[in-house]
């Protein structure tokens, strides 16, 4: 048996007429050796996730096509085998783990259920011999409680928990070959660091390569043995993930290195601007009957003291469910409170009816995680940019006037309020996103998970971009993050949550060097790639 789990030779795939280059993939040529992890790494556009969907046969028919070179795996060129033949190589010699388990895993039935499936289609196996090999992988992986998460829904799971469960179908026939494409974006440090760590003792264990997709360079500097670097298409840089992270050879790569934000945040003056925001003794519960069922309650958060000042970026950060987004949610009264104080200026909102609330909601805006799913696909930009301050009273012109402005502000063309989200990149989402929310001329604007789904070089633009519009309209900034490299490079002060619970708070620089909380200390330890001192460049 070949030493390659995967052997990729040449590969090249047209993309669409009329796309912004004739082809997704050109002449790359990657190999993955049983026991070995190799990352590739890119910017959005570069390639990566088409290599991989490639490999997995799952190319969407039509849009994109191979036209030259070869997938082998273990010496079977996978271009050329039937559909049948593919569907058996899927889950017996190779599997794939997604980035986003809520929408790769079906919501109506169960994890278990879905693990099942994989050794139904797979085996010959029995029931009661399927249901024992599945809460094994499960208990391999570590899951707490096997029995209880095997009949639960995804929805009744954490992120780590759904992301584990994703791991435990791809693995459960022993694959040749594991593809992941961006698994940890959306976790937490501390799970990150579980999930990286469960990935490298399955690979070490098993012997099965790893192909492993990413942009962020702490998770390369943690697992990867060799490191791809791919930009618009094609292969620019590879070698030990060593000799590429301390001395990279190409410009690209030397720039994404560069993107990376540091873990040692510089000392800031402390900002004197009037108080734009505060809470008091801050709660939100979850009772019985509500949404997390009869007889249980769940304090989200609990006697939150916070204060950010005009000018001022306050970062909150913690694991989910540390509480860090309900409080974002409570303070733009999303959801309720329910008990303590909300001042915006001198006027407390956590108990204002809806009709006294209105005129204070234009004063806090928020720019969510995901502004794909935040912007209207069948509406154009200007239509959702407008669409709050004509609410508010502007006249259209006077609305588009400002809309105009306001694309210029965030870098974009005003001809961009003729077109759709879709026709946008993840970056350029994100900065309509924040065109719309400065559209409102808020007080206080609220960055949640903002930039987390961005490649470094967008995530360094974007967070250039909301200190700038910050000074430029004296903003109180609440930025909440499970990024700590991101909170680094933008935070004034920290907050740390840690279930519904303030343990730490802070100048940035003071609980970075110094942090007192064994939590906080937790967080810090668990951030990938620490010892690559990482940083923006000057």
């Amino acid at each position: 048996m070949t030493d390659l789990a995967l052997d990729v030779r040449g590969l090249t795939v047209r993309l669409p007429a009329g796309a912004d280059r004739a082809h997704a993939v050109e002449e790359v040529s990657i190999q993955v050796r049983r026991g070995e992890i190799v990352c590739i790494v890119g910017e959005s556009g570069s390639g990566k996730s088409v290599t991989a969907f490639t490999v997995m046969g799952l190319l969407p028919k039509g849009d994109l096509v191979p036209t030259a070179g070869e997938v082998l795996l273990e010496g079977e060129d996978v271009l050329k085998a039937a559909p049948a033949r593919l569907r058996e190589l899927r889950g017996t010699r190779m599997a794939m783990i997604f980035q986003e388990p809520m929408t790769a895993l079906n919501p109506v039935v169960t994890v278990g259920d879905q693990i099942d499936e994989v050794l139904r289609i797979h085996t010959s196996l029995g029931p009661a011999e399927r249901r024992a090999k599945a809460l094994d992988i499960m208990g391999a992986i570590r899951l707490p409680d096997p029995e209880r998460i095997y009949a639960s829904y995804p929805h009744q799971l954490s992120g780590g928990q759904r992301q584990r469960i994703m791991i435990a179908a791809a693995m459960v026939l022993d694959p040749h070959l594991l593809i992941a494409d961006e698994p940890t974006t959306a976790l937490d440090v501390t799970t990150q660091a579980q999930i990286l760590a469960l990935i490298r003792d399955l690979q070490a264990r098993r012997g099965t390569g790893v192909l492993f997709i990413t942009h962020d360079f702490g998770v390369v500097a943690e697992i990867a043995d060799r490191v791809v670097v791919m930009q618009r298409g094609r292969v620019v840089e590879e070698g030990p993930a060593e000799e590429v992270l301390r001395r990279p050879r190409h410009d690209y790569t030397r720039m994404l290195i560069g993107a990376v934000p540091g873990l040692d945040p510089e000392p800031r003056e402390p900002v004197a601007g009037p108080v734009a925001l505060e809470t008091q003794a801050l709660d939100k519960t979850y009772g019985a009957g509500g949404l997390f069922g009869r007889g249980r309650v769940v304090r989200a958060a609990t006697d939150v003291h916070l204060q950010v000042r005009r000018g001022e970026t306050l970062g909150i950060v913690g694991e989910s469910g540390s509480g860090k987004t309900t409080v974002a949610r409570c303070i733009a009264r999303l959801v309720d409170p329910t008990s303590g104080a909300i001042r915006l200026g001198d006027v407390d909102i956590a108990r204002l009816p809806e009709r006294r609330l209105r005129p204070h909601r234009r004063r806090v805006q928020i720019v969510f995680q995901d502004p794909y799913r935040s912007l209207n696909p069948r509406r154009t930009v200007g239509a959702s940019v407008i669409e709050g301050p004509m609410n508010f009273g502007l006249a259209r012109d006077a609305a588009l006037a400002r809309a105009r402005q306001l694309m210029e502000l965030v870098g974009l063309s005003p001809d961009a309020l003729e077109r759709y989200p879709h026709q946008f990149s993840g970056g350029q989402r994100q900065r309509i996103a924040i065109a719309r929310a400065l559209a409102m001329e808020p007080e206080i604007l609220i960055a949640d998970e903002a930039v987390s789904a961005l490649d470094v070089s967008v995530q360094a633009q974007v967070l250039d971009l909301l200190d700038d519009v910050k000074r430029r309209f004296d903003l109180a900034l609440l930025f909440i993050t499970h990024d700590l490299r991101v909170a680094a490079q933008i935070c004034d002060r920290i907050m740390v949550m840690e279930r519904g619970l303030v343990v730490e708070a802070g100048p940035t620089h003071r609980v970075f060097t110094a942090p007192e909380h064994p939590y906080t200390r937790a967080l810090l330890a668990a951030a990938p790639g620490r010892g690559f001192g990482f940083g923006r460049a000057a």
